[in-house]
């Protein structure tokens, strides 16, 4: 599949604003089954120094200094993206998720120490005792671990009440499993969360969802906005594999990759420092259409 994307975020001060510093990280991700294809990145007003580096993890940032007063600050990315298909129906149910553990545990040097980095906690996505006893009615003794994630992906769809508003970017995971609701950023946490607590390595992955016309708005939950889900590791046959547990999928093409991280915090598409500015308001606005072959 070909998309069309466009994500238009907009700050509106209630005070000028003196000095602005920003990271972006609005470039779509390079991977094995997703190809960047053409990329505009317009930023108003117009940067002083805007440098593009890559993040630990590999992500594409943008560096953005601007050193006049400002009223509001912009940011539009168009891009073009093609995602390759994944055949869902012949998903391997993998080793046991316990040999994939123990092989990430190893003393001092696991199979896979790329893949280890992500089995520790993060500020918001914590090997939490509670998120783990959730995630481990899906993971009983022997079972294959991609059969394991199915079902907990399936489990967190069923059992969470999608309710945009409910939470913020930074509400605890120990919150979520009581409420028992929120967005599409609450649920990746509480599923990387549960994962970790079992010594199973896990990702936050943000990125978008391709739109649907309004007759069809009921299909997925989650689409023109930014989206998360979970890339987690299912040992060094498969790699990583990655599940939506706000729509209850194993990804296939109708998502697009922005980023990688531990949680939130580290793939946030737009964080920054600014002196004066007041109260401010946001706007985001994500278009995700599917280009005709």
């Amino acid at each position: 599949m070909r998309y069309a994307l466009r994500h238009l975020t907009r700050y509106a001060y209630g005070a000028p604003v003196d000095l602005g510093y920003h990271l972006l990280r609005l470039t779509p991700a390079e991977t094995p089954r997703q190809r960047l294809l053409e990329r505009g990145l317009v930023i108003s007003p117009v940067p002083n120094r805007l440098a593009d580096l890559s993040d630990h993890f590999g992500n594409g940032v943008a560096h953005v200094s601007i050193e006049h007063r400002h009223d509001s600050f912009e940011t539009l990315l168009e891009a073009t993206v093609e995602v390759d298909g994944f055949d869902t129906a012949a998903l391997a149910p993998g080793p046991a998720w316990e040999t994939v553990r123990d092989a990430i545990r190893d003393d001092g040097f696991p199979g896979d120490p790329a893949a280890a980095e992500f089995a520790y906690g993060s500020p918001l996505a914590p090997a939490d005792a509670r998120a783990g006893a959730y995630a481990a009615k899906s993971f009983t003794a022997g079972r294959p671990i991609t059969v394991a994630l199915r079902d907990l992906t399936s489990r967190i769809r069923r059992d969470f009440d999608y309710l945009p508003g409910t939470t913020t970017v930074s509400t605890p995971v120990a919150t979520v499993l009581t409420t028992r609701r929120g967005v599409c950023q609450d649920f990746a946490h509480v599923m990387i969360a549960g994962l970790r607590h079992l010594g199973l390595p896990a990702r936050y992955v943000s990125g978008y969802l391709r739109s649907y016309p309004p007759e069809d708005a009921g299909l997925h939950r989650g689409f023109d906005a930014s989206h998360a889900w979970v890339s987690a590791w299912c040992g060094s046959g498969q790699g990583w594999l990655e599940f939506d547990p706000t729509n209850d999928l194993v990804v296939d093409d109708e998502h697009i990759v922005l980023a990688y991280g531990r949680d939130f915090a580290d793939v946030s598409p737009l964080r920054g420092v600014i002196l004066g500015g007041g109260v401010h308001v946001v706007e985001v606005e994500v278009t995700v259409t599917p280009i005709e072959a």
